[in-house]
């Protein structure tokens, strides 16, 4: 593996080598730094003193060098500024069309002084990680923070891009001026939606957002879907043609999406009156709700799989196994059997295809619209949760057509299966199978295929590009260790894992304690929402149409409180204070959620569990995107990729929560409140101190 500063060497603009940071002196001090120490000729804080002023050093000469640049662009922008207005005046197509020529040649100037950013970014971020890791201080963290945050700061002067943005403005508008549109010139600000399809702009564009980091909501739902994709994929290299990109297979993607978590919480209203109706107890609901979940934890596992060869294939399969789950559990009722309907709910389980429609998206969406694709999957997921219940509030009916009986209980099943039929008819004519590039044509072609040693080298050595070193949030990459000092063959650092126990052990402390933070959050919902209908019909002697109303109100918070999170609070806090707090304000939710001293009242039940759900909810999207970020890339791709181990973390704290309910439900009614509070109390409070124990990991 070729060590950073012979990279940074290999790949520098030989005229601009005096200006690049000098990773091979700071190196060499920190070394030298280390043997001082060691020695006691030299204080730690002397040391930290001596580093901060070398690095600001460094900054200061990349970032001058960096304006200067900006400067002789925006000359050559004015001259040629000139050029278009004397062309405008006497239009010649061979002169605009040689301008035209020139604007790009000023792209890609830009595209190399961005690049010039790029390397260095990554030079600071590895020095700044390897003086942490050679003298076990924070000393990165609070380099990052104090410059980042001082009004004269350099390093706010690279990654703010003002004078960047510019540039590309004067680039893009001008050539948008120059294209061919039937003799008239329209300005990009007249026709905003036009889009700007000069590859040179938008490969500008992709580079600008590569090198910053902006925390907004857009971002902030595509990292709470957990699609995991490869931080270094630009334009010119991403895979998916936009021409073969299907619309109106996204869509079907994202409808299954929706449908599916329709029908996982359509039930939870009518759960107990079914279980019932068929002689069981009503706690019995926690079993009917949670044998779902448990067939998701192994369909999980082959949906993944599946989705290496196809997604048309598992999307059908799952459409049938969902229809087909779906009558069994209508047909249970006058069928008089629990069996029929808990193998309904497990065949429903069976046709889990998240895994798929995670794996699509980060497969086959362009890079462009990639991150607003995952904000689609989250928000047809949060808009399912909520029309789950609403709809089963709707289905108030009871008749009897032929032998078939048609009431609360029975109709989400009738509905349901109406549903999957029709979406596997819409699917059959409408989906389109992407083409997938074989061993062979990659064999073949040699331009794309590079030797795996300089793949490995350019991913290792710019692994964390979407981290930059300006992220105010605080957020650390996974602590692989330098590419110097890997042992780790260059085909076993490149390939994705092969079983579940390969990608546990590429989970770092952190990652762990964010995977057992996501079980207990999902643990505390589902005991929340599973056990809704038992517990207000006994202490409340709420209708179904209440319970639906309450499970609604719940579900449309999720989106709100994501906006909110997304857009405001996370620009304001560090990820791991939000994670923190949130934890605290969901084990105070439970806490006030027990039934006591004082008689249970609706007030102390809603308003607990509105706490409980809403902080779960900010802790979920945090948690997600801290995941989505600390993750190896090495679990990008692949069957156990890390889409695949949260959707198994969150299904299993389905199932063990479920099965804490029907447990429960031994000790009495009365009793089940408390009962299944109080694991969820005792879990969220062990993520409490697990969190604790790794904050200062949680960079």
């Amino acid at each position: 593996m070729v060590a950073f500063g012979k990279y940074l060497q290999r790949k520098q603009i030989e005229e601009w080598s005096g200006y690049y940071i000098n990773y091979k002196l700071m190196k060499k001090k920190v070394k030298q730094y280390a043997e001082q120490i060691q020695g006691g000729s030299q204080h730690p804080r002397h040391v930290l003193k001596d580093f901060s002023r070398m690095l600001d050093t460094q900054i200061e000469t990349t970032v001058l060098f960096m304006l200067e640049q900006q400067g002789l662009l925006a000359g050559r922008l004015t001259k040629l500024r000139e050029t278009h207005d004397a062309i405008l005046e006497q239009p010649d197509i061979s002169k605009i069309v040689e301008l035209r020529e020139a604007y790009r040649d000023v792209g890609r100037d830009l595209l190399q002084l961005l690049k010039f950013v790029e390397l260095n970014a990554i030079g600071l971020r590895k020095i700044l990680k390897k003086f942490d890791k050679r003298f076990g201080y924070r000393f990165a963290d609070y380099y990052v923070k104090t410059r980042a945050n001082h009004p004269y700061s350099q390093l706010q002067q690279v990654f703010k891009h003002v004078g960047v943005g510019a540039v590309v403005g004067a680039i893009s508008r001008n050539l948008h001026e120059l294209q061919e549109n039937e003799g008239s010139f329209y300005s990009i600000y007249d026709q905003p939606v036009l889009p700007l399809q000069d590859p040179v702009v938008e490969a500008i564009k992709t580079a600008v957002d590569k090198l910053t980091f902006s925390t907004n909501f857009l971002n902030f739902l595509a990292q709470h879907a957990l699609i995991m994709q490869d931080d270094l994929v630009t334009p010119s290299e991403d895979t998916i043609d936009e021409q073969t990109y299907h619309f109106n297979s996204l869509l079907l993607n994202l409808g299954n999406t929706f449908l599916y978590m329709v029908n996982t919480y359509i039930i939870v209203p009518t759960a107990d009156d079914y279980s019932m109706s068929l002689g069981a107890a009503a706690t019995v609901c926690g079993v009917v709700i949670g044998s779902m979940a448990v067939a998701q934890v192994f369909s999980s596992v082959y949906f993944s799989a599946w989705s290496n060869k196809s997604y048309f294939k598992p999307l059908v399969f799952s459409s049938i196994a969902l229809f087909i789950g779906n009558l069994m559990y209508a047909l249970a009722y006058d069928a008089n059997s629990i069996a029929l309907l808990l193998l309904g709910r497990l065949c429903c389980g069976l046709g889990s295809a998240r895994a798929v429609n995670r794996r699509y998206i980060s497969d086959c969406v362009p890079l462009r619209i990639r991150m607003q694709a995952s904000a689609g999957f989250v928000s047809a997921s949060a808009l399912g949760m909520a029309c789950g219940p609403a709809l089963a509030g709707l289905l108030q009916i009871k008749f009897k057509f032929y032998k078939f009986t048609f009431n609360q209980s029975t109709l989400p099943g009738w509905v349901m299966a109406v549903a999957w039929l029709f979406y596997l008819v819409w699917l059959c004519i409408s989906f389109k199978e992407p083409l997938r590039d074989t061993e062979e044509e990659e064999k073949t072609n040699p331009n794309e295929t590079t030797s795996m040693t300089d793949r490995v080298e350019s991913s290792r050595v710019e692994e964390g590009l979407r981290l930059p070193l300006l992220i105010t949030s605080g957020i650390k990459p996974e602590d692989e260790e330098e590419c110097e000092e890997s042992e780790e063959s260059p085909e076993d650092s490149h390939k994705p894992a092969n079983s579940f126990i390969a990608a546990y052990r590429l989970l770092t402390p952190s990652v762990k304690v964010q995977l057992l933070i996501y079980f207990m959050l999902k643990y505390a919902m589902e005991i929340l929402l599973s056990e809704s209908s038992v517990i207000t019909s006994y202490y409340f002697s709420w209708t179904t149409s209440s319970v639906a109303i309450f499970l609604a109100c719940l579900g449309l918070t999720v989106l709100p409180v994501n906006i909110m999170v997304g857009s405001y609070i996370s620009n304001m806090f560090e990820d791991r204070q939000i994670l923190l707090t949130s934890e605290i304000i969901v084990f105070f939710g439970i806490l006030f959620s027990f039934n006591l001293f004082v008689p249970y009242t609706v007030p102390q039940y809603v308003i607990s569990g509105l706490i409980m759900f809403v902080a779960a909810e900010v802790l979920e999207g945090v948690n997600l995107s801290l995941l989505s970020r600390v993750m190896s890339s090495r679990l990008s791709k692949g069957t156990y990729n890390g889409g695949l181990l949260s959707t198994e973390a969150g299904t299993l704290a389905r199932v063990v929560a479920d099965a804490t309910i029907t447990l429960g439900g031994y000790l009495g009614r009365g009793h089940l409140l408390n009962a299944t509070l109080l694991p969820s109390l005792v879990i969220c409070i062990g993520s409490i101190v697990a969190t604790c124990c790794t904050y200062n990991s949680l960079y």
